[in-house]
């Protein structure tokens, strides 16, 4: 059984038991959070719309985290310029319970 959820602007095909990194959730390590915008649920066959509509995920916390640090460089030539930025987006690693369909 796997469920496709939205969150952070991003989907995710989950199951039982996965470790996945999501968007930067406000939630504590080791506290449950639940995803309600389920948008398809399969068991054998795929259901979406109205019929997952009450579906839910529920998921524990596993860690909050930043990802490696992306390095982001300007350069225009022959006028001198250039500027070097770096970037480390937040994370948190969630472990999927158990899929309420």
């Amino acid at each position: 059984m796997y469920a496709i959820i939205a969150t952070g602007g991003k989907q995710y095909k989950v199951s039982e038991g996965d470790v996945i990194r999501v968007e930067k959730l406000d939630a504590e390590v080791g506290k449950s959070v639940t995803f309600d915008q389920v948008l398809a649920v399969s068991d054998k066959e795929l259901s979406a719309g109205e019929a997952v509509a009450k579906a839910t995920v529920s998921a524990t916390v596993l860690n909050q985290d930043r990802a490696k640090k992306v390095i982001v460089y300007k350069y225009k030539r022959k006028s001198g310029y250039h500027k070097k930025n770096g970037h480390r987006q937040a994370y948190t690693e969630v472990k999927i319970d158990k899929i309420n369909a």
